[in-house]
């Protein structure tokens, strides 16, 4: 298939990490999804992954990876982007373009700065560059739901502070069966990333990061909040921003031409 997609894994320290990828072209961009990672990995779904990227294949190879298995009960941000420069190296990938959404921004930030020979060009979509009060507020909230076994009032939390109005109207209808598809064994990824997330905070070492940078928000975003991404675009010099009006956390879902301007900023010349 033209697509190309591959399921594998790379071994790292005494572990390893699971990625997909897709694509044919010369240059590599690695995509770092956000918390949703610590309910479900990227493992076996190469296939369902890789349509929305279809823009890409011509001259990209692209990879998406999961954190390691089997976290450690403390691991930081700092730790998992150490781990991601660590897969990187033993898949020959020297030097690539990098998008991280949401929490994988926030992994994607401590690559450029502590693996900088690594990144090309930088994507951070959805992110923050601290767990500001937002960011508290709704991460300590599905904590105390994946605390209790409750994974239907998580998933509807995280969707409602996730989608616009809009969308909502789609999931709606999902909610009585929320609670019973998709409910993991247990919460211990899940629960290790999320504490990794209210303890992280690179604001004052961003301006150690010199590469091109695209910066991406939603006006309306419920997760880590609109000014997070004023901060990052402060921080960086030379990033450049671009906000979606009337969208919320999942404008990387939601809006129709996310994946073109990415393209467009990864083929820029700068």
């Amino acid at each position: 298939m033209f697509w190309n997609a591959k399921n594998g894994t790379v071994a790292i320290d005494n572990t390893e990490m699971n990625y997909v990828s897709f694509g044919h072209g010369n240059k590599a961009l690695i995509i770092l999804p956000g918390l949703s990672d610590g309910l479900i990995t990227v493992k076996g779904k190469a296939l369902l992954l890789a349509r929305p990227y279809k823009i890409f294949f011509e001259k990209y190879t692209i990879y998406i990876f999961s954190r390691r298995k089997n976290l450690p009960e403390e691991f930081s941000i700092k730790e998992m982007a150490d781990d991601q420069a660590k897969a990187m190296r033993k898949l020959g990938i020297k030097r690539a373009s990098v998008m991280g959404v949401s929490q994988g921004g926030m992994i994607a930030q401590y690559l450029a700065v502590d693996h900088a020979e690594m990144v090309e060009k930088l994507v951070l979509a959805v992110s923050a560059p601290r767990a500001n009060e937002i960011i508290q507020s709704s991460v300590t909230k599905w904590i105390e739901f994946a605390n209790q076994g409750n994974h239907k009032q998580l998933m509807i939390d995280v969707i409602e502070k996730n989608y616009s109005s809009k969308y909502l109207a789609k999931y709606k209808k999902f909610y009585p069966i929320i609670g019973i598809v998709g409910k993991p064994s247990n919460y211990r990824r899940f629960l290790i990333n999320a504490n990794a997330i209210l303890q992280f905070d690179i604001l004052h070492d961003l301006k150690n990061v010199t590469g091109p940078t695209l910066i991406i928000g939603g006006e309306e975003d419920k997760v880590v909040g609109i000014q997070a991404s004023y901060e990052m675009n402060e921080q960086i010099a030379g990033s450049k921003l671009y906000v979606y009006a009337g969208l919320g956390h999942a404008a990387f879902q939601e809006a129709k031409d996310f994946n073109q301007r990415i393209f467009d900023f990864l083929e820029a010349t700068q």
